[in-house]
């Protein structure tokens, strides 16, 4: 079968604009802090998108059938929306990464960090877990915090990353923050409840940044 072409937007790097492959696309984010870019399917929503918002397509583009029966759904339930969202995004294994936190209700942006050059998807989700954790006992709130990473959140049980991803020069920046991560689990108590998002029943986590 073959791959979907993609069409990638760029808002913020090197050069803006509509490109056709991810190298090009990389070439213009890569070493570029705060960049923001986005794939689409077609080249006529991507034009269009360049006009626009950056944060006005994150995670929109992306619509949602459910597999699961009208029982299944109803013992799920629907989402608890006093809560906060994570999640991260990496495009390429290891490749750029980047992650971030939402109000799950309002998908009003919390925090974000990246983009990080040489990181996986699963850093990303651990690194935002502990992020989360950590702002919801800075402000001594009460509300949950949602994943979509059963990965992540075995991780943080564990207070550790389990990644076997080689530390090098190009992700040393990362690895201080998962450092930094680790002790921040190993020091501090927390009473926040973790939660695996339901995405079959609810469709993609608010804090998905809409690039898979």
């Amino acid at each position: 079968m073959s791959k979907k072409k993609k069409y990638y937007v760029v808002w913020k790097g090197h050069k803006t604009g509509v490109f056709e492959t991810w190298d090009d696309c990389k070439a213009q984010i890569k070493d570029f802090q705060g960049a923001q870019y986005k794939s689409f399917t077609t080249f006529d929503v991507a034009k269009k998108a360049l006009k626009g918002n950056y944060k006005d397509y994150i995670g929109k583009d992306k619509l949602f059938k459910s597999e699961l029966s009208k029982l299944e759904l109803k013992k799920i339930g629907q989402p608890n929306y006093n809560s906060i969202a994570v999640d991260a995004a990496s495009s390429g294994n290891p490749g750029v990464m980047e992650y971030r936190g939402v109000d799950t209700k309002t998908k009003k942006q919390l925090f974000i960090q990246g983009p990080f050059q040489n990181g996986t998807n699963n850093i990303g989700e651990f690194l935002a877990l502990v992020h989360g954790l950590a702002f919801l006992k800075k402000h001594k709130s009460e509300r949950i915090l949602y994943t979509d990473s059963k990965t992540a959140m075995s991780w943080v049980y564990k207070k550790t990353c389990n990644s076997k991803l080689p530390r090098n020069k190009k992700n040393e920046v990362l690895f201080e923050l998962i450092d930094r991560a680790i002790l921040w689990l190993k020091e501090n108590d927390y009473t926040t409840t973790i939660v695996k998002w339901e995405t079959k029943a609810w469709g993609e986590i608010p804090a998905d940044f809409g690039r898979k």
